[in-house]
């Protein structure tokens, strides 16, 4: 009788202990690409991204020129002025190879724009995920967004809709 009593006893607890974690989830690339906001700021870095590309393929295309009429003329040009030339060119191909991981690399030009163009409207999301949660007494909010945290939900746990009700940002 024992047993069972406290076999019940662990169910209920376990039961009880699973109703009260309450989640919710939310899709981020559904809410990012519903803010006007984020849409321009993506066009900005577009643009932006376009005309550094430009800048840079301009370089390597003057490497390349250099590199060909370096060839054309190797065969008239003194061991001295090979080298030179060819010191030049390797010159010209870094500092364009160098301009290229500036504006791209890691945490290069574009990473910069990017964090300075669409992380305040991030930081209005997550502000507004937890004030929604704080509100409804949610313990954990998963993000669809990724792909690889949730493989199945309901729609009814989806609040990506509250949130953007809360950014002021109408359907």
């Amino acid at each position: 009788m024992k047993k069972i009593f406290i076999t019940a006893a662990l169910v209920l607890a376990m039961a009880g202990a699973a109703s009260a974690q309450r989640y919710c989830v939310i899709d981020t690339k559904y809410i990012l690409e519903s803010i006007p906001e984020y849409k321009d700021s993506q066009k900005k870095l577009d643009a932006v991204a376009e005309q550094w590309q430009k800048e840079i393929d301009v370089k390597f295309q003057e490497v390349d020129k250099m590199y060909k009429s370096y060839q054309a003329e190797q065969v008239m040009l003194t061991e001295e002025l090979k080298r030179k030339r060819e010191d030049e060119i390797v010159v010209k191909e870094k500092e364009a190879k160098d301009l290229q991981k500036k504006r791209f690399g890691y945490e290069g030009d574009l990473f910069k724009k990017r964090e300075e163009l669409v992380k305040p409207i991030q930081d209005k999301i997550y502000n507004a995920v937890q004030k929604l949660s704080a509100s409804r007494m949610y313990d954990f909010v998963l993000d669809k967004a990724g792909g690889t945290t949730v493989i199945f939900s309901d729609p009814k746990l989806d609040k990506s809709e509250e949130i953007l009700k809360s950014l002021g940002v109408k359907k």
